[in-house]
C-alpha cells in the first residue's frame, strides 16, 4: 500500500482543523513535496484497466477533476497517486484572485463542499509553462474559462486565447461554461451563444491541428441544473458541431439535500454526496440522446466504488474526483482505478 494511503487518515483530522481553503492549499503543497521526496512511489497500472477514449489510452478510468490543482503545480504528484488522468484549471487568460474570502466551506455531515472560488488562478501562461516542464507522459486535460470582467459578448476571445495557449501541452481541453461562481457564465449554455462560441472554437481547433500536427479533443463541462429540454438542446448542438466529449457535471446551485445545514445559505456551487444522484441523472439523460461517438466524463458526488460504478453503468466512459478525495483520501483513487470501464 502506498505510504500516502496510510498517512491520509492521520493527516485528515489536522487538515479539517484548518479552514477549508488553507487546507486545500496545504494539501497541494504537501502532495508536491511528498512527490519530490519520493514518498509517493511510482504508480503501477494494471493493463486490464486501460480505457480507450477520445483517441487516447487512459491507464485507468479515474481522473482528478478541475479545481483541485488550478495552477498545474502538482501534476506529477497526482499521477504518482494513481490517477489515470489529471485535469488542471480552470485557467483564464489573465491571472485573477477570484472572489473574496471566505469562499470554501465544508459541510462535513453531508460529505459536501460549497465553493465560490471564482476561477482564482495564475493565468494560463503560467500553468502552460509548468506543463511544458513536466517529465511524465500522463494524460493532462486543461480546463479553460473566461476572466470575470470579460463580458459574455467577448467571451470567445478569452476562450480562444486559452485554447491557443494550451493546445501544445494538453491532451484534451475542457471548455468550462458551467461554473456558478463567475457572473453570467452559465448564460453561455443557452443555444445561441453556445453555438456561436463552440463554432469559433471548433474552427480554431482545426487550424491548430494543422499547425501542430496533432488533434487535441475539445470537451464541454456542463451544469447539473438543467432540465430535459436543455439537455436535449445541448446534445443537439454538441452533435452538430462535433464536440469531442462532455464532462457532466459541475457543481449545483440547489440546496435541497442540505437545506437544514447552517452553511446552506452560503453562495456558491455545492459538490459531494448531495450531488451524486443529480449528476448521474444528467449522465443518463445525455447518454440517451448523444451519439456513442461522444463520450461522457462523469463527475459529481463520487465517494466510493459504488458511486463510480453507477456513473460508468449510466453511460460515463471515465470518472473524476474532487470532493470524494477530500473526505475519503487517495485510497479512493486506487479503489476506483481497479474498475474496468465499459
Amino acid at each position: 500500500m502506498p505510504l500516502i494511503h496510510s498517512l491520509y487518515p492521520l493527516l485528515r483530522p489536522l487538515l479539517f482543523k484548518l479552514d477549508a481553503e488553507t487546507a486545500h492549499e496545504w494539501t497541494v503543497k504537501m502532495m508536491r513535496m511528498a512527490h519530490t521526496l519520493g514518498l509517493l512511489g511510482t504508480p503501477r497500472h494494471d493493463p486490464k484497466t486501460a480505457v480507450e477514449v477520445l483517441g487516447l489510452t487512459f491507464p485507468n478510468c479515474v481522473g482528478l477533476a478541475a479545481g483541485m490543482d488550478k495552477s498545474a503545480s502538482a501534476v506529477e504528484a497526482w499521477f504518482a497517486t494513481g490517477f489515470g488522468f489529471v485535469e488542471v484549471g480552470t485557467l483564464t487568460p489573465r491571472p485573477q484572485p477570484g472572489n473574496p474570502t471566505p469562499r470554501l466551506f465544508r459541510l462535513k455531515e453531508h460529505e459536501a463542499i460549497i465553493n465560490r472560488m471564482g476561477f482564482n488562478n495564475p493565468g494560463i501562461d503560467s500553468a502552460v509553462h509548468r506543463l511544458e516542464r513536466r517529465t511524465s507522459n500522463g494524460i493532462v486535460g486543461v480546463n479553460i474559462g473566461k476572466n470575470f470582467n470579460t463580458p459574455n459578448e467577448r467571451a470567445v476571445d478569452d476562450y480562444l486565447y486559452c485554447l491557443r495557449a494550451a493546445y501544445a501541452v494538453a491532451d484534451y481541453i475542457a471548455i468550462n461554461i458551467s461554473s456558478p461562481n463567475t457572473k453570467g457564465l452559465r448564460d453561455l449554455q443557452a443555444e445561441e451563444p453556445l453555438v456561436r462560441l463552440l463554432s469559433v472554437l471548433k474552427e480554431e481547433q482545426m487550424r491548430l491541428q494543422a499547425h501542430h500536427g496533432r488533434y487535441v479533443p475539445l470537451l464541454v463541462k456542463i451544469a447539473p441544473d438543467l432540465g430535459p429540454e436543455q439537455i436535449a438542446m445541448l446534445a443537439r448542438v454538441f452533435t452538430t458541431l462535433q464536440i469531442d466529449g462532455v464532462i457532466a457535471t459541475n457543481t449545483t446551485l440547489s440546496r435541497d439535500p442540505v437545506q437544514t445545514h447552517p452553511l446552506a445559505l452560503e453562495a456558491g456551487g455545492l459538490s459531494g454526496a448531495p450531488l451524486t444522484n443529480r449528476s448521474t441523472e444528467v449522465i443518463t439523460a445525455l447518454r440517451a440522446v448523444l451519439p456513442t461517438s461522444i463520450p461522457i466524463i462523469g463527475v459529481g458526488g463520487i465517494l466510493g466504488i459504488e458511486d463510480a460504478t453507477v456513473k460508468l453503468q449510466s453511460g460515463a466512459s471515465l470518472v473524476q474526483l474532487y470532493t470524494g478525495l477530500v473526505y475519503r483520501g487517495p485510497i479512493l483513487v486506487s479503489q476506483i482505478a481497479a474498475l474496468k470501464s465499459k
